[in-house]
């Protein structure tokens, strides 16, 4: 196809063809929002971290002297069940109890689809990565997606769930 110049296509002599494929897959997700993610977090924070924590402190560490005198040890102990069970979660449904609670998911930004094990366990463990470095969760409050650095260095993005079609209602009458 010969190239068009710009005088023509604005004069409305010739019209500029755009196909589908030719639009990056990226602008048409509907990227979740820092809000839903963070409103996210803190949900997951409480219904993940909290009874992991408590059984961490009381029944592992013999109380919060026990937790005080063995910070780093009590924190691998409460991080790795956190991966674990993030994991799992993410693994299964694609989405945690926090993101089920605000309808988004995660999904491999390359194929749209659910991410695969190795990506969710290291999508995980950069997201502790960036939580020690703050400057990762920052992140997503100066992107347009909303991306995360864990969710840069493991190519995924979250996303809002696609509402499920309803199906018109029938008056089936006897």
């Amino acid at each position: 196809m010969a190239k068009q110049r710009f005088r023509d296509v604005k004069q409305g002599k010739v019209t500029v063809q755009h196909s589908e494929t030719e639009q990056p897959k990226h602008l048409k997700r509907n990227y979740a929002s820092a809000g839903s993610k963070v409103k996210a977090f803190l949900t997951d924070s409480f219904m993940l971290v909290m009874p992991i924590m408590y059984i961490i402190f009381y029944l592992v560490m013999g109380g919060r002297e026990g937790f005080a005198e063995h910070k780093a040890l009590g924190w691998l102990y409460i991080l790795v069940p956190l991966v674990i069970v993030q994991t799992v979660f993410m693994f299964k449904t694609g989405q945690t109890p926090g993101y089920r609670a605000y309808d988004i998911t995660v999904i491999d930004e390359s194929t749209g689809e659910k991410p695969s094990l190795f990506i969710i366990v290291f999508r995980n463990l950069s997201a502790i990565l960036s939580l020690f470095t703050f400057f990762g969760w920052i992140l997503m409050f100066f992107r347009k997606d909303s991306k995360t650095l864990h969710d840069l260095l493991s190519g995924t993005a979250v996303i809002q769930k696609p509402m499920p079609e309803k199906k018109p209602k029938t008056d089936a009458k006897p």
